[in-house]
């Protein structure tokens, strides 16, 4: 088809519309079935628009905006494969958030999805730059409406973050436009020929993909959301910053070794966390990395590697927050160590988080051993060390998230505080097709392969790779118990790059305000010798000018109108000839004035 014959409407207006329509609806029966209406028109979107595009790229929405071309409808079969998972992602989201009291956070949640998916349609800059910062505030407000304390403090630190990456990607991208002559967004180059606006944007894009060293926003920021704000934030925020980085650079050589310290990095932290959601986190930073590495390897298969695991990851990483959403519900408490013994009184939520650990850890018949395996078959091709660092970044997912914390949480010593609330019917509905989403894409990997932007000539399901996942699980498991005395949860908070956040902010602040104290300092007392004396002496003349100049004229002119008022009230006698007398003498006066003049 070409694009006067498809009919387009781009699902991100639905949910922003959505967002600001909410907060007037709390009162009205029935809002909550309203947020199931986006999420339904974006999968028929994506559907449809699979049907059209038969492998062209299309321009489906384009305008004129002060000379400047504006692209809201970019389709093709990178942004499809987004759209779909965003899509079915935010369905399930809105199944798990029916039970909300009020509408706010289902408005932000909606405001969150309705900016992603502008990001993904974007063909220019300046569109994609406004959907950035509508996805940033979405997410900003789902932690705020915590409303805990934690929850305020941590989103002020991720909103102040997201500003910093959203300066730099307005900058880059301004710079980027006077030099070139264009806004529009495409790929940017992978390598020597990047500008340095380019690089600009490329931190821009860093940011939100929570790459090593700017990370700690996101290990702070979801772990203080409310039970459903935080599977919203993780299945959003850096995948649709994945897809920007493969869109405008995918084969940059030094996105691999980005990726790979990600994956170890965070895998590490995620060890040792005693927070369930902090770990969960720290793990989606890891699995970024995966994706992270493959833009940068920047093969076919990489790409749809890359691609394909975000599609995984998106599934099962709400999957687990889902389930650590219905812990914390019903506990009351994060905690690992005031967490267990739960599988007896929550084994409904077990098994659902268990197939979530089974898709992270790759297990066959589970999506991340379809997804995840082309990844790092991609990164051995190109390095064998990079393809090494993704192998012990799966190695620390099994161990941190698919091993450690359901024994911790669901059966390990602790006991969870009483008594046990229940899970609601539509977080349970949630979860379980999150769960069947996670089997169906591992058993039936063609479903997401013929999506992907590239040609797939990969088969997962090889006697060498099945046993090499297997293997792995159980090497995973048999080092766990072995060494589990050292992955005991720690008490408190790890210390994070926040330490260092703090010390360069601090760093700063001293740079800039010691010598401006230093140049106020002087002012002040330039100002208190000189200047006081020169507006001192300009009050003085003001003063005598005051006294003797605007005083005197007008007492002058109130002794003259008193004067004045004295002799018209002597003249009025009351006597009827002295009025006549002076008429006449008035008259003769104006006579004679006009006679001889």
């Amino acid at each position: 088809m070409t694009a006067d014959q498809v009919f387009f409407v781009n699902p991100a207006w639905a949910f922003i519309l959505l967002a600001m329509a909410l907060p007037f609806l709390s009162r009205v029966p029935g809002w909550r079935a309203l947020t199931l209406l986006p999420p339904a028109l974006a999968v028929l979107t994506a559907a449809s628009l699979t049907l059209a595009l038969n492998g062209h790229a299309l321009e489906l929405s384009r305008f004129e905006w002060m000379g400047t071309a504006l692209s809201l409808g970019r389709v093709d079969k990178l942004c499809l494969v987004f759209a779909w998972v965003f899509a079915v992602q935010s369905l399930v989201g809105a199944v798990y958030a029916m039970d909300s009291k009020t509408p706010a956070e289902p408005a932000a949640a909606a405001l969150h999805v309705g900016g992603a998916l502008g990001c993904l349609f974007a063909g220019d800059f300046i569109t994609l730059f406004i959907f950035w910062e509508v996805t940033t505030l979405g997410s900003t407000l789902l932690i705020w409406l915590r409303r805990t304390d934690a929850a305020i403090a941590a989103g002020y630190r991720y909103f102040l973050f997201h500003i910093f990456g959203g300066v730099l990607l307005l900058f880059g991208l301004i710079l980027r436009a006077k030099a070139t002559g264009s806004f529009a967004f495409g790929h940017l180059g992978s390598g020597s020929e990047l500008a340095y606006y380019d690089w600009l944007i490329l931190g821009g894009f860093a940011v939100n993909a929570a790459v090593v060293p700017l990370h700690a926003w996101l290990s702070d920021a979801y772990p203080e959301a409310s039970a459903m704000g935080a599977v919203y934030l993780c299945a959003f925020t850096t995948k649709t910053a994945v897809y920007v980085l493969a869109r405008g650079f995918a084969g940059l050589d030094a996105l691999a070794p980005l990726g790979a310290a990600m994956t170890l990095y965070a895998g590490l932290y995620a060890l040792v966390e005693n927070d369930v959601r902090r770990s969960l986190a720290y793990q989606t930073i890891a699995q970024v990395g995966f994706m992270v590495a493959g833009v940068g390897v920047g093969s076919a298969m990489a790409i749809n590697g890359a691609c394909a695991h975000a599609v995984a990851h998106v599934v099962y990483k709400g999957l687990m927050f889902m389930a650590a959403g219905a812990v914390l519900t019903a506990c009351g408490t994060m905690r690992m160590d005031r967490l267990g013994g739960l599988a007896a009184k929550m084994p409904f939520v077990l098994v659902c988080y268990l197939a979530a650990a089974a898709s992270t850890s790759g297990l066959p018949l589970f999506s991340g051993f379809t997804t995840k395996s082309m990844t790092i078959t991609a990164a051995f091709e190109y390095s064998q060390p990079l393809g090494l660092a993704l192998e012990l970044g799966a190695l620390a997912a099994i161990l941190a998230v698919g091993i450690r914390l359901p024994w911790l949480v669901f059966f390990g010593q602790g006991q969870a505080p009483e008594p046990v609330a229940p899970v609601a019917a539509n977080r349970k509905l949630a979860m379980a097709a999150a769960a069947l989403l996670c089997l169906g894409i591992g058993a039936f990997p063609g479903a997401v392969y013929a999506i992907l932007p590239n040609p797939v000539d990969f088969h997962p399901y090889s006697g060498w790779s099945v046993f090499q996942a297997l293997s792995l699980t159980a090497f995973g498991g048999l080092a766990l118990a072995l060494t589990r005395r050292f992955w005991a949860p720690l008490p408190g908070r790890l210390a994070d790059f926040e330490r260092l956040y703090a010390l360069v902010g601090r760093a700063f602040y001293r740079a800039v305000s010691t010598p401006l104290a230093a140049v106020d300092g002087v002012w002040s007392e330039v100002y208190r010798t000189v200047g006081l004396r020169g507006v001192m002496a300009q009050a003085d003349a003001a003063a005598i000018f005051d006294r003797k100049g605007i005083d005197t004229v007008v007492d002058g002119a109130a002794y003259a109108t008193a004067g004045a008022g004295r002799l018209a009230a002597s003249a009025q006698t009351g006597r009827l000839q002295t009025y006549l007398g002076a008429s006449l003498a008035i008259a003769v006066l104006v006579f004679a004035l006009v006679w001889f003049l």
